[in-house]
């Protein structure tokens, strides 16, 4: 993910901090999708869809929140689903159309972790202009 030229964002003396999270996020990347694809397949949403892959692109957004110590980095994602059998979408033509996304994960107090959240129809860019007032975009990819 973090092989392709990315663009850091008036860091300021924060920089080396910045690098480091990106860094760890990579060191964990694989078990962070396994258990952000496990959160959201769990959720039951969209309703009457089965989580069926996870795509993972190479599009990031990294977000910090100094007043909380938060870090949230917006993943590029397209995801498929297949129908849940005798479910309100068994006979919808739509189910098996990808969908992007963008996947949420959060370092706090050190940790990297996922509870499955998805920011369907935005990619990381515009996922991360939803981020709250307070909230600083610290690096992006180059789309």
């Amino acid at each position: 993910m973090f092989g392709i030229i990315r663009r850091f964002l008036s860091w300021g003396p924060s920089e080396r901090s910045c690098q480091q999270v990106l860094r760890s996020f990579q060191h964990q990347q694989q078990e962070l999708q396994k258990e952000f694809f496990a959160h959201a397949a769990a959720t039951g949403k969209p309703r009457g869809l089965r989580w069926k892959n996870c795509e993972w692109l190479s599009t990031f957004a990294l977000v910090e929140d100094t007043t909380q110590n938060l870090f949230t980095m917006f993943c590029g994602v397209n995801v498929s689903f297949e129908a849940i059998e005798g479910g309100d979408m068994e006979n919808v033509d739509a189910v098996c159309t990808m969908r992007e996304g963008s996947a949420l994960f959060h370092l706090q107090n050190g940790r990297w972790g996922s509870g499955g959240r998805i920011l369907f129809n935005m990619n990381p860019s515009t996922a991360a202009k939803t981020a709250a007032p307070d909230q600083q975009l610290r690096a992006v990819s180059h789309e």
